[in-house]
């Protein structure tokens, strides 16, 4: 475990990149995630088609294809993207895909009874959403919301493949300094395990806070 410990600066900087990519795709992924849900509960049939499709081929193929598409395969039609602007791309647009369906089913979990209480008030729809609908949904969403971005914490190991040095890369580089498996590898699973208590402890307190607002 020595060489471990003489490597901390180089884990702690792959950490860095880790939860860069994590927080990045964290937010473009809740933004699409609610976009998505609205197009697909209150949108034009047109678009609700095209949100369908969005979430059905992201959520039908694996992430680590997705993240070749848009790294190796756009570079055929011109256009070329860097390796961190590919990862969070990437992972934004596939959590995005299933975050949608956890917005959607909060959504419509809220009772209709309070909508139509809204419009009868003079709200308009998107005063109801945003006021009414949207807060109660985003708390509903809340423990599945969680889930999906530890899970996507532990998937920016994926982006070690499109050149981003995050943990796991940083363990690989390691490995072949030093043609050692097991202290690396441990170690950036100890890393991992940390981040993720880490962002449950934060996501529980943001559920406590809402559920004493509401």
């Amino acid at each position: 475990m020595e060489l471990v410990f003489e490597n901390i600066p180089f884990f702690l900087k792959g950490a860095y990149y880790t939860l860069y990519v994590t927080i990045i795709s964290m937010f473009f992924a809740f933004l699409i995630g609610v976009i998505v849900a609205v197009v697909r509960l209150k949108g034009p049939l047109w678009l609700r088609m095209i949100a369908r499709f969005y979430v059905s081929i992201m959520r039908g193929t694996p992430l680590l294809v997705q993240l070749f598409v848009i790294y190796y395969g756009l570079v055929d039609y011109g256009v070329t993207l860097g390796s961190l602007t590919a990862a969070c791309l990437g992972l934004s647009l596939n959590a995005g895909a299933f975050l949608s369906e956890t917005f959607r089913g909060a959504i419509q979990a809220v009772p209709k009874g309070q909508t139509e209480a809204a419009y009868a008030t003079g709200m308009t729809p998107f005063q109801t959403m945003k006021r009414i609908v949207f807060p109660q949904a985003v708390r509903i969403a809340i423990p599945p919301m969680g889930n999906t971005f530890i899970g996507m914490l532990k998937e920016t190991s994926l982006v070690a493949t499109i050149g981003v040095t995050e943990l796991l890369r940083s363990a690989q580089l390691l490995v072949s300094q030093y043609a050692l498996n097991m202290p690396f590898y441990l170690a950036i699973g100890v890393m991992y395990w940390i981040m993720s208590i880490g962002f449950s402890a934060i996501l529980e307190q943001v559920e406590r806070r809402l559920a004493r607002a509401y």
